[in-house]
């Protein structure tokens, strides 16, 4: 089951414990780790029980996916609520997702860009980025403003660990300002083998194209390794290693266990 992001209303509540500020301590607990936003409605659009029964059946959070609308269900509230219909809507349908590529999720974008910072410094700040649950990190050059060069650096996260991300980028950059939008993600599913090479073990990523097309990729980190071990050269390395995937194709076609 899917769910967008869960609108917590604002303001106050009135309860049996006296007035409390929206979203309520109970409703806070349970929607940890949950994408969440809060409209100019007055009101608590979010309750305990509500935030609870969506932790309890949603699989994931994220914008409406690729699917087969058969039924659509309706649930109105008793608070008359200007300009916004107290409506709660849910859609049972097929998922339409293409076989392969179903593994669909909400990240957190979070750019930032830079024109004067010692370069040196990136290094640590990717690796403190990583540290703190970053998906990826990307730096690209641009021409900023009186024609200064500089660069974009860009941080993919899911929505929880977005504010630790701006938290190190205020801190390790020169960077005064950040700005961050969500955003889908669409991955094929993957999975790590380990294959026995002449140069050892090293680890394969196996992944699956909607149309049944497998992709292999070998880990870098392996193949830098065993480069050192055996004295070849990584290029040549990597190459002995792709050949030798080709040639197991047919055999990593079948469902493995990942390690």
């Amino acid at each position: 089951m899917f769910s967008s992001a869960v609108n917590l209303g604002s303001g106050s509540v009135m309860t049996a414990h006296g007035r409390l500020p929206v979203p309520a301590p109970a409703t806070t607990e349970l929607i940890k780790g949950i994408p969440v936003y809060s409209s100019d409605v007055p009101f608590e659009l979010t309750t305990p029980t509500g935030a609870a029964i969506l932790r309890g059946v949603t699989d994931k959070f994220v914008h409406l996916p690729p699917v087969k609308i058969e039924k659509t269900g309706y649930g109105a509230g008793q608070k008359d609520i200007l300009r916004t219909p107290n409506v709660l809507r849910i859609f049972l349908g097929e998922d339409r997702s293409p076989e392969g590529s179903k593994d669909l999720n909400c990240v957190t974008v979070i750019e930032t860009n830079i024109d004067d910072m010692n370069p040196q410094v990136y290094e640590y700040v990717l690796e403190r980025l990583f540290d703190s649950g970053a998906l990826d990190v990307t730096l690209t050059q641009v021409i900023m403003k009186k024609g200064r060069p500089g660069i974009v650096l860009t941080v993919l996260c899911y929505e929880e660990r977005r504010m630790d991300i701006i938290d190190i980028l205020f801190r390790e950059t020169t960077t005064i300002g950040v700005r961050s939008y969500e955003a889908q993600r669409t991955t094929l599913k993957r999975e790590i083998k380990k294959i026995n090479t002449k140069f050892g073990k090293v680890r394969v990523k196996r992944s699956t194209m909607p149309d049944g097309t497998l992709k292999l990729s070998p880990e870098y980190e392996d193949c830098r390794r065993t480069a050192r071990e055996s004295g070849k050269s990584l290029l040549e390395t990597m190459g002995e290693v792709k050949s030798l995937l080709d040639e197991k194709k047919d055999t990593l076609k079948g469902k493995g266990r990942s390690r």
